[in-house]
This record gives C-alpha cells, structure tokens and sequence, in this order.
C-alpha cells in the first residue's frame, strides 16, 4: 500500500519511528513533511497529506501531531477525506472497517512509540467491510461532500 505521512513540529520525532514501522511492515511511504522540528502548522501539513490521498498518489494517510485533533480537523475540511484521531487499537481499526477513514491522525503528546507502531499496524491491515449498512453510511458521507 502506498502512505503518505506528514507531522507539525509537535509530531515531527515520533513521525520517524513511524515511518520505520510503515516500511518494515512492507509498505511505501512519502514523507509530505515536516522535515525539522521548527514550528509548522499544521493545516499546510494536512494539505500536503489530504492532496496526495485525492489525487491518487497515496491510497491512506497518516499525520502526527500534538494530539491529533488539529490534524484531524484540518484533513476533513477536505473533500473526500474521512479522518479521525486514533488513539486505540479498536478506533485504528474499526474506523477503517466501519467508516472507510483514509487518514489517521495521531497526538505524539498521547501515546509513545510502542502504542504509535500497534495503531499504525491495526489501521494499515484494516480493510473497509462490505457490510451493506457501512457502505450506505459512507455514501452518505459523500454525498455531504459534494454538498459543500
């Protein structure tokens, strides 16, 4: 799978660790910055991340962050975007299972490496169910998209 992962300042050492895992888990990833630990803010980060998904480039995304939940809210102002913070094993995966996320954010202020590596393996062998009542909903979820 191709991944496309992208930090602020706050989540710039752990992105790292995180890309490691990414590539022993045997997936490709493009590093959509940031590149130090300079300040940065993090909606030109989720524009980076968010446009490589839209475009066809990456097929998920991931971005670190403080808490995750500034990342997650500037990667849904994208349309056709689906984020949601993670910090458990069950959200990882479910939120790609149930509702088709296609970028986990992630507080590096929240959980430690050891946690970061188990939530990026759940939410990378995740797949989207075929259940009728998850596909509904997502639709439904495009449909809001295109309302914008």
């Amino acid at each position: 799978m191709r991944i496309v992962i992208g930090s602020d300042h706050a989540g710039f050492p752990l992105k790292a660790t995180i890309i490691e895992h990414i590539r022993s888990l045997g997936h490709d990833v493009h590093d959509a910055g940031s590149y130090d630990p300079n300040p940065v803010d993090f909606p030109d980060i989720a524009r980076a991340v968010t446009s490589s998904i839209v475009d066809g480039k990456a097929d998920r995304g991931l971005m670190v962050c403080g808490t995750g939940v500034g990342a997650s809210i500037a990667a849904n102002k994208v349309k056709g975007i689906r984020a949601a913070v993670c910090h458990d094993v069950h959200s990882a995966h479910q939120s790609v299972e149930h509702d088709d996320v296609n970028v986990m954010c992630i507080g590096a202020q929240i959980v430690g490496a050891w946690l970061a590596k188990d939530l990026v393996a759940s939410y990378l062998q995740a797949e989207f169910s075929t259940d009728e009542d998850f596909r509904r909903r997502v639709r439904k979820l495009a449909e809001m998209d295109a309302e914008r």
